[in-house]
């Protein structure tokens, strides 16, 4: 490591010769008010605050048909009722717009929305993820697919949406 030459008294007078009449740098550097632990204790409380009761992986990919719309049925339900969503038999009785949010706030929405279906007793929810970057339009089946109440969905009809949404079937608490 190299040392560094101190400055004679010369230099040190022709230094501040030449920075006199300027001023200190304000700090602006940011840091971090508050410890991992307090933000994952404050992410947890905002979901319970919500009524969400489940939580999405990013990781997991379910295996989803690449050609034609999206579509999924899960194993112990009949391929029937995901006729019956492609043809709009089941009109939506509730919509999620997701226009402009990020994943995170989508993945927040989407888990609070079934919550409410769950408690609401709804049979049937559009969500709408848009167009875009096709990010949400991807992530979106692959959330939907690891619910436990989600018993199909399909690509909604044109008149829920059509390509920018999609019809979602989900268990009813008898």
């Amino acid at each position: 490591m190299k040392k560094t030459p101190s400055l004679t008294d010369e230099e040190s007078l022709l230094f501040r010769d030449a920075v006199k009449g300027t001023r200190k740098i304000k700090q602006d550097t940011i840091r971090a008010s508050s410890s991992p632990v307090k933000q994952k204790r404050e992410v947890r409380e905002s979901r319970e605050k919500l009524g969400v009761d489940h939580f999405f992986s990013d990781e997991y990919q379910p295996h989803l048909e690449a050609d034609g719309p999206t579509r999924y049925v899960r194993d112990d339900v009949s391929k029937f009722e995901l006729k019956k969503l492609k043809r709009g038999s089941y009109p939506p009785e509730i919509y999620l717009d997701l226009h402009g949010m990020n994943q995170h706030q989508a993945k927040q929405e989407l888990a609070a929305l079934l919550t409410l279906c769950r408690k609401e007793n709804i049979h049937v929810a559009s969500v709408m993820h848009g167009i875009g970057k096709h990010i949400l339009k991807q992530r979106i089946p692959s959330w939907l697919a690891q619910h436990p109440a989600v018993r199909a969905f399909h690509q909604a009809p044109r008149e829920w949406g059509g390509e920018s949404a999609i019809l979602v079937l989900l268990d009813i608490e008898e």
